[in-house]
Protein backbone atom coordinates (compact mmCIF):
# COMPACT_ATOMS: atom_id res chain seq x y z
CA UNK A 1 0.00 0.00 0.00
CA UNK A 2 1.22 3.54 -0.59
CA UNK A 3 2.02 5.69 2.47
CA UNK A 4 0.03 8.75 1.39
CA UNK A 5 -0.13 12.13 3.03
CA UNK A 6 -2.23 14.99 1.79
CA UNK A 7 -3.11 17.98 3.60
CA UNK A 8 -6.79 19.49 4.12
CA UNK A 9 -8.06 22.50 3.16
CA UNK A 10 -10.82 24.73 3.19
CA UNK A 11 -14.04 24.23 1.87
CA UNK A 12 -14.04 26.29 -1.21
CA UNK A 13 -14.60 25.22 -4.49
CA UNK A 14 -10.31 25.45 -4.98
CA UNK A 15 -7.92 23.94 -2.93
CA UNK A 16 -4.00 23.64 -2.39
CA UNK A 17 -2.03 21.38 -0.52
CA UNK A 18 1.29 18.83 -0.40
CA UNK A 19 1.51 15.41 -0.55
CA UNK A 20 3.95 12.16 -0.29
CA UNK A 21 3.64 9.35 -1.83
CA UNK A 22 5.79 6.01 -1.42
CA UNK A 23 5.02 2.48 -1.83
CA UNK A 24 2.15 0.90 -3.93
CA UNK A 25 -1.48 1.05 -3.67
CA UNK A 26 -3.54 -1.42 -6.05
CA UNK A 27 -7.55 0.14 -5.47
CA UNK A 28 -8.12 3.07 -8.15
CA UNK A 29 -9.64 5.80 -7.15
CA UNK A 30 -12.21 8.92 -8.62
CA UNK A 31 -13.07 12.39 -7.27
CA UNK A 32 -15.75 14.87 -7.56
CA UNK A 33 -12.72 17.63 -8.24
CA UNK A 34 -10.29 17.72 -11.30
CA UNK A 35 -6.32 17.60 -10.05
CA UNK A 36 -3.46 19.36 -11.05
CA UNK A 37 -0.71 17.82 -9.35
CA UNK A 38 2.86 19.54 -9.54
CA UNK A 39 5.64 16.69 -9.14
CA UNK A 40 8.93 18.21 -6.77
CA UNK A 41 10.47 15.75 -5.96
CA UNK A 42 10.98 11.41 -6.47
CA UNK A 43 9.13 10.12 -9.05
CA UNK A 44 5.85 7.66 -9.44
CA UNK A 45 4.09 5.42 -11.87
CA UNK A 46 0.59 6.40 -11.79
CA UNK A 47 -1.91 4.57 -13.60
CA UNK A 48 -4.06 6.46 -15.65
CA UNK A 49 -5.68 4.48 -18.63
CA UNK A 50 -1.99 3.88 -19.26
CA UNK A 51 0.85 3.93 -17.04
CA UNK A 52 2.24 7.08 -16.81
CA UNK A 53 6.26 7.43 -15.30
CA UNK A 54 6.30 11.17 -13.25
CA UNK A 55 9.55 12.70 -11.78
CA UNK A 56 10.35 16.25 -10.47
CA UNK A 57 8.52 18.99 -12.92
CA UNK A 58 6.28 16.96 -14.30
CA UNK A 59 2.60 17.77 -14.28
CA UNK A 60 -0.32 15.38 -14.02
CA UNK A 61 -3.88 16.33 -14.81
CA UNK A 62 -6.43 14.34 -13.73
CA UNK A 63 -10.20 15.68 -14.76
CA UNK A 64 -13.05 14.66 -12.26
CA UNK A 65 -14.42 11.65 -12.59
CA UNK A 66 -11.19 9.62 -13.86
CA UNK A 67 -10.07 6.75 -12.60
CA UNK A 68 -6.28 6.25 -11.52
CA UNK A 69 -3.80 4.85 -8.71
CA UNK A 70 -0.52 4.41 -7.75
CA UNK A 71 1.29 1.53 -9.17
CA UNK A 72 4.07 2.75 -7.15
CA UNK A 73 6.52 5.02 -5.71
CA UNK A 74 9.64 6.48 -4.90
CA UNK A 75 9.77 8.90 -2.49
CA UNK A 76 7.49 11.17 -4.89
CA UNK A 77 6.64 14.71 -3.83
CA UNK A 78 3.69 16.87 -5.09
CA UNK A 79 1.75 20.18 -4.98
CA UNK A 80 -1.79 19.49 -5.58
CA UNK A 81 -4.58 21.54 -6.98
CA UNK A 82 -8.11 20.42 -6.53
CA UNK A 83 -11.26 22.24 -8.19
CA UNK A 84 -14.47 21.82 -8.88
CA UNK A 85 -14.69 22.46 -12.53
CA UNK A 86 -18.82 23.63 -12.10
CA UNK A 87 -17.76 26.47 -10.11
CA UNK A 88 -15.36 27.80 -12.51
CA UNK A 89 -16.47 26.47 -15.82
CA UNK A 90 -18.93 29.73 -16.55
CA UNK A 91 -16.04 32.20 -15.18
CA UNK A 92 -13.06 34.04 -17.05
CA UNK A 93 -11.32 30.68 -16.30
CA UNK A 94 -13.56 27.93 -18.67
CA UNK A 95 -11.90 28.42 -21.69
CA UNK A 96 -8.18 27.83 -19.37
CA UNK A 97 -9.61 24.41 -18.64
CA UNK A 98 -9.05 23.31 -21.59
CA UNK A 99 -5.99 20.65 -20.88
CA UNK A 100 -8.11 18.53 -18.65
CA UNK A 101 -10.74 18.29 -21.66
CA UNK A 102 -7.89 17.11 -23.62
CA UNK A 103 -7.16 14.53 -21.69
CA UNK A 104 -10.93 13.75 -21.82
CA UNK A 105 -10.39 13.04 -25.23
CA UNK A 106 -7.31 10.93 -24.99
CA UNK A 107 -4.16 13.58 -25.11
CA UNK A 108 -1.80 12.34 -22.24
CA UNK A 109 -2.25 13.60 -18.62
CA UNK A 110 1.31 14.42 -18.12
CA UNK A 111 2.83 17.88 -18.55
CA UNK A 112 6.57 18.50 -18.70
CA UNK A 113 7.00 22.11 -17.36
CA UNK A 114 10.35 23.69 -18.62
CA UNK A 115 12.91 24.26 -16.14
CA UNK A 116 13.03 27.47 -16.08
CA UNK A 117 9.10 27.83 -14.92
CA UNK A 118 8.82 25.12 -12.51
CA UNK A 119 10.22 27.51 -9.79
CA UNK A 120 7.24 30.24 -11.13
CA UNK A 121 4.55 27.45 -11.03
CA UNK A 122 5.10 26.46 -7.44
CA UNK A 123 5.20 30.77 -6.29
CA UNK A 124 1.49 30.27 -7.95
CA UNK A 125 0.63 27.27 -6.02
CA UNK A 126 2.08 28.84 -3.02
CA UNK A 127 0.07 32.06 -3.16
CA UNK A 128 -2.97 30.55 -4.02
CA UNK A 129 -2.54 28.67 -1.08
CA UNK A 130 -2.10 31.12 1.46
CA UNK A 131 -5.30 33.21 -0.49
CA UNK A 132 -7.58 30.12 0.10
CA UNK A 133 -6.51 29.72 3.49
CA UNK A 134 -7.97 33.62 4.66
CA UNK A 135 -11.56 34.85 5.56
CA UNK A 136 -14.00 34.42 2.01
CA UNK A 137 -14.83 37.24 0.53
CA UNK A 138 -15.57 38.33 -3.52
CA UNK A 139 -12.26 40.19 -3.63
CA UNK A 140 -10.39 37.41 -2.31
CA UNK A 141 -12.28 34.93 -4.80
CA UNK A 142 -11.30 36.93 -7.69
CA UNK A 143 -7.53 36.93 -6.83
CA UNK A 144 -7.83 33.37 -6.50
CA UNK A 145 -9.24 32.54 -9.75
CA UNK A 146 -6.49 35.25 -11.25
CA UNK A 147 -3.64 32.91 -9.68
CA UNK A 148 -5.56 29.76 -10.95
CA UNK A 149 -5.90 31.23 -14.82
CA UNK A 150 -1.78 31.50 -14.69
CA UNK A 151 -1.29 28.50 -13.11
CA UNK A 152 -3.64 27.02 -15.86
CA UNK A 153 -1.83 29.33 -18.35
CA UNK A 154 1.92 27.78 -17.31
CA UNK A 155 0.37 24.40 -17.88
CA UNK A 156 -1.35 25.10 -21.42
CA UNK A 157 1.75 26.35 -22.78
CA UNK A 158 4.41 23.96 -21.67
CA UNK A 159 2.70 21.43 -24.24
CA UNK A 160 1.50 22.11 -27.95
CA UNK A 161 -2.33 21.02 -27.50
CA UNK A 162 -2.88 21.03 -30.70
CA UNK A 163 -3.86 17.59 -33.38
CA UNK A 164 -6.69 15.39 -33.10
CA UNK A 165 -6.43 13.08 -30.16
CA UNK A 166 -7.68 9.46 -29.69
CA UNK A 167 -9.21 6.93 -28.01
CA UNK A 168 -12.03 10.04 -27.38
CA UNK A 169 -14.53 8.83 -24.53
CA UNK A 170 -18.08 10.03 -24.37
CA UNK A 171 -18.16 8.89 -21.13
CA UNK A 172 -15.95 12.16 -20.34
CA UNK A 173 -17.78 14.36 -22.84
CA UNK A 174 -20.73 13.48 -20.96
CA UNK A 175 -19.27 14.36 -17.39
CA UNK A 176 -18.13 18.04 -19.36
CA UNK A 177 -21.16 18.37 -20.82
CA UNK A 178 -22.85 18.26 -17.13
CA UNK A 179 -19.70 20.43 -15.62
CA UNK A 180 -20.89 22.98 -18.10
CA UNK A 181 -24.54 22.58 -18.12
CA UNK A 182 -25.07 21.53 -14.94
CA UNK A 183 -26.72 24.53 -12.88
CA UNK A 184 -29.40 24.91 -15.88
CA UNK A 185 -32.50 22.60 -15.68
CA UNK A 186 -30.49 19.79 -16.95
CA UNK A 187 -31.70 16.12 -17.03
CA UNK A 188 -30.26 12.61 -17.52
CA UNK A 189 -32.39 12.70 -20.82
CA UNK A 190 -30.38 15.82 -22.14
CA UNK A 191 -26.92 14.40 -21.16
CA UNK A 192 -27.55 11.12 -23.13
CA UNK A 193 -28.67 13.36 -25.91
CA UNK A 194 -25.42 15.70 -25.88
CA UNK A 195 -23.54 12.28 -26.68
CA UNK A 196 -25.59 10.55 -28.66
CA UNK A 197 -26.63 7.93 -26.38
CA UNK A 198 -29.53 6.52 -24.52
CA UNK A 199 -30.30 7.55 -20.92
CA UNK A 200 -30.02 3.34 -19.68
CA UNK A 201 -26.99 3.28 -21.65
CA UNK A 202 -25.43 6.56 -20.50
CA UNK A 203 -26.46 5.51 -16.43
CA UNK A 204 -25.20 2.71 -16.50
CA UNK A 205 -21.61 3.61 -18.54
CA UNK A 206 -21.22 6.49 -16.21
CA UNK A 207 -21.38 4.95 -13.34
CA UNK A 208 -19.35 2.00 -14.27
CA UNK A 209 -16.72 4.60 -15.25
CA UNK A 210 -16.59 7.13 -12.00
CA UNK A 211 -18.68 5.19 -9.58
CA UNK A 212 -20.89 7.99 -9.43
CA UNK A 213 -24.41 8.18 -11.13
CA UNK A 214 -25.37 11.22 -13.59
CA UNK A 215 -27.68 12.74 -11.10
CA UNK A 216 -24.92 12.16 -9.12
CA UNK A 217 -22.46 14.33 -10.87
CA UNK A 218 -25.22 17.07 -11.48
CA UNK A 219 -25.75 17.24 -7.62
CA UNK A 220 -22.10 17.38 -6.97
CA UNK A 221 -21.33 20.41 -9.49
CA UNK A 222 -24.52 22.36 -8.10
CA UNK A 223 -23.24 21.89 -4.75
CA UNK A 224 -19.83 22.95 -5.62
CA UNK A 225 -21.32 26.00 -7.15
CA UNK A 226 -23.47 26.48 -3.78
CA UNK A 227 -20.58 26.53 -1.56
CA UNK A 228 -18.54 28.88 -3.72
CA UNK A 229 -21.62 31.55 -2.99
CA UNK A 230 -21.94 30.85 0.75
CA UNK A 231 -18.34 31.58 1.09
CA UNK A 232 -17.86 35.04 -1.21
CA UNK A 233 -21.59 36.56 -1.44
CA UNK A 234 -24.21 37.53 0.72
CA UNK A 235 -26.46 35.87 -1.44
CA UNK A 236 -29.97 34.59 0.64
CA UNK A 237 -30.33 30.78 0.37
CA UNK A 238 -33.35 30.97 -1.79
CA UNK A 239 -31.41 33.25 -4.57
CA UNK A 240 -28.65 30.73 -4.50
CA UNK A 241 -30.72 27.61 -4.46
CA UNK A 242 -32.54 29.04 -7.97
CA UNK A 243 -29.00 30.36 -9.36
CA UNK A 244 -27.41 26.72 -8.76
CA UNK A 245 -30.69 25.02 -10.58
CA UNK A 246 -33.43 24.42 -7.95
CA UNK A 247 -36.33 25.70 -8.12
CA UNK A 248 -37.62 24.62 -4.63
CA UNK A 249 -35.05 26.04 -1.68
CA UNK A 250 -36.57 23.31 0.40
CA UNK A 251 -35.07 20.88 -1.78
CA UNK A 252 -31.91 22.71 -1.84
CA UNK A 253 -31.51 22.79 1.79
CA UNK A 254 -32.37 18.87 1.65
CA UNK A 255 -29.53 18.04 -0.87
CA UNK A 256 -26.62 20.34 1.41
CA UNK A 257 -27.85 19.43 4.72
CA UNK A 258 -27.39 16.09 3.40
CA UNK A 259 -23.99 16.36 1.50
CA UNK A 260 -22.69 18.64 4.37
CA UNK A 261 -24.13 17.83 7.58
CA UNK A 262 -25.65 21.36 7.56
CA UNK A 263 -28.23 23.54 6.27
CA UNK A 264 -26.84 26.35 3.84
CA UNK A 265 -27.18 28.86 6.57
CA UNK A 266 -25.40 27.35 9.37
CA UNK A 267 -22.22 26.36 6.96
CA UNK A 268 -22.17 29.67 5.58
CA UNK A 269 -21.98 30.55 9.29
CA UNK A 270 -19.16 27.96 10.67
CA UNK A 271 -16.92 28.61 7.21
CA UNK A 272 -16.99 32.32 6.72
CA UNK A 273 -15.25 33.78 9.29
CA UNK A 274 -12.23 31.44 9.01
CA UNK A 275 -10.26 30.15 5.97
CA UNK A 276 -8.57 27.59 8.35
CA UNK A 277 -7.33 24.03 7.32
CA UNK A 278 -10.09 21.57 7.80
CA UNK A 279 -13.38 19.84 6.19
CA UNK A 280 -12.16 20.20 2.90
CA UNK A 281 -11.49 17.72 0.12
CA UNK A 282 -7.72 15.79 0.21
CA UNK A 283 -5.37 16.64 -2.60
CA UNK A 284 -4.85 13.27 -4.00
CA UNK A 285 -2.52 12.77 -7.01
CA UNK A 286 -3.28 8.49 -6.94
Amino acid sequence: MAAEHAQHWGPGPLFVGKGTLQGCRSHPASHAHATLAFYTGGQATIEQRTHLRLTSGDVLLIPAGEKHRTVEAHRAEFVGLGFHPSAFARTEVGPMLEPFERVRQGASAVVPIPSGRQEHLVRLLSEIHEETRAPASAMGEQVVRSLFSLVLAEVARSRAWTGADTHTSWVGEALTFIERHCLERLSLREVAAAVGRSPAHVTTAVKQATGHSVVEWIISGRLAEARRRLLSSDERVDIIAERVGYADPTHFIRLFRRAEGLTPAAWRKQHRAAGAPGNGASISAA
